[in-house]
């Protein structure tokens, strides 16, 4: 049978819980004003400024881009060297 709360019922919670309920409930309060803080603070620095790629930067970067396309075609093509040598040998063409 289920017991029904009514007015009557007493509920005991000892000193100690009581004491840890309320540590609880202060560390939660602290974190919460702590965070409040950071984020208020976070809003107040400066924005850094947006990076400028400067032309020589982009050509630099253009060049590595195209040097790498060259080499991987050139592996590439190694590659294929080398399987159509393993097919020849494979299949005795």
């Amino acid at each position: 049978m289920a017991k029904e709360l009514s007015e009557d019922t007493g509920v005991t919670v000892s000193i100690k819980t009581l004491g840890g309920i309320a540590a609880l409930i202060a560390t939660i309060v602290g974190m919460w004003f702590a965070l409040q803080a950071d984020i208020a603070e976070a809003r107040e620095l400066p924005t850094p400024p947006d990076p400028e790629v400067t032309r020589m930067e982009f050509d630099m970067k253009d060049q590595m881009i195209r040097q790498t396309i060259m080499d991987t075609k050139t592996d590439v093509d190694e590659i294929k060297k080398t399987l159509e040598k393993i097919e020849d040998k494979l299949y005795s063409r």
